[in-house]
């Protein structure tokens, strides 16, 4: 399995190619600052390309003005990239409401591999059989516990009307050399099972998405906060069975309100852009956030 490489980028005939990533969910805060500085920072020091990537794979969540928001408060920034829905690119689009079709080819893919099961067990099902996910964990989620595992996928058209998990080998250590964390080590079945991969409302799940469009645009390296961890080793996974080639991956550090608690979307007062309207100048909300 994957255990990181050093400067993967120097094989790569284009070179260092990183990436933003946000979501539309919500205004980025002080801790999305920090994580894009560094990404662009790291762009820089290699002289490689940073693309920006629109994540607006949730249709209920996702809204268009954060979306314009998020490109207007990056930039607000001085963070610069190269490709992005608002320059364009070799590689897009460039936001995943309009990659469905790469979704769904990586989808029939898996199936015919054998990969992954429909699963149609209800949130009660799962609620009532799996334990608590670790405290403060973002990354963390029950471990499923294997209820439809034996459902064959058969030769089903599509992916609607039910849950797509992947099989994940039980007992595998899962190892990869984070470059900024150190060595990790998960144990599947363990630590992470089986996880989602389409659901049923008919739309690829985060895990899948990533790693097509991490694929599709040739990212040599992702930049994210350290409570993606475990995503990581799923999405490894996901990359070994659709026989692509894995990035390396710098996790960074997260950045915690007062209380010590993670920072998340619901922190308006802390967000890129009420301490922009207010009056603070960009380096002061890298400070806030930690950087440099």
């Amino acid at each position: 399995m994957h255990k990181g490489s050093l400067s993967r980028f120097l094989n790569s005939p284009e070179g260092y190619r990183g990436r933003l990533a946000p979501s539309p969910t919500g205004l980025l805060h002080v801790g999305h600052a920090r994580t894009f500085w560094i990404a662009a920072q790291r762009a820089r020091e290699h002289r490689g390309m940073l693309i920006l990537r629109n994540e607006d794979l949730d249709p209920q969540r996702s809204r268009a003005e954060f979306a314009r928001a998020m490109v207007e408060d990056l930039r607000w920034l001085g963070i610069q990239w190269s490709e992005g829905p608002d320059c364009g690119g070799a590689c897009g689009p460039y936001a995943q409401s309009e990659r469905r079709a790469h979704y769904l080819e990586a989808w029939r893919r898996l199936r015919e591999g054998g990969f992954i099961y429909p699963c149609v067990c209800s949130r009660k099902d799962l609620a009532q059989a799996a334990s608590a996910p670790n405290e403060g964990d973002a990354d963390d989620e029950p471990v499923y516990p294997g209820t439809c595992r034996g459902r064959a996928a058969g030769a089903i058209a599509g992916p609607a009307g039910a849950n797509w998990r992947f099989r994940v080998p039980d007992g595998e250590a899962i190892e990869f050399t984070d470059l900024n964390l150190g060595a990790q080590r998960y144990v599947a079945g363990r630590d992470f099972g089986d996880f989602l991969v389409w659901r049923r409302d008919d739309v690829s799940a985060y895990q899948l998405a990533v790693v097509v469009d991490d694929a599709a645009m040739r990212i040599t390296e992702v930049v994210r906060g350290a409570d993606l961890l475990k995503s990581t080793v799923r999405q490894l996974l996901l990359t070994r069975a659709l026989g692509l080639a894995a990035p390396d991956y710098f996790h960074c550090e997260l950045v915690r309100d007062a209380a010590g608690v993670r920072l998340a979307k619901r922190h308006d007062a802390l967000s890129v852009r009420h301490l922009r309207e207010s009056g603070m100048a960009p380096e002061k909300v890298l400070a806030m956030a930690g950087w440099p």
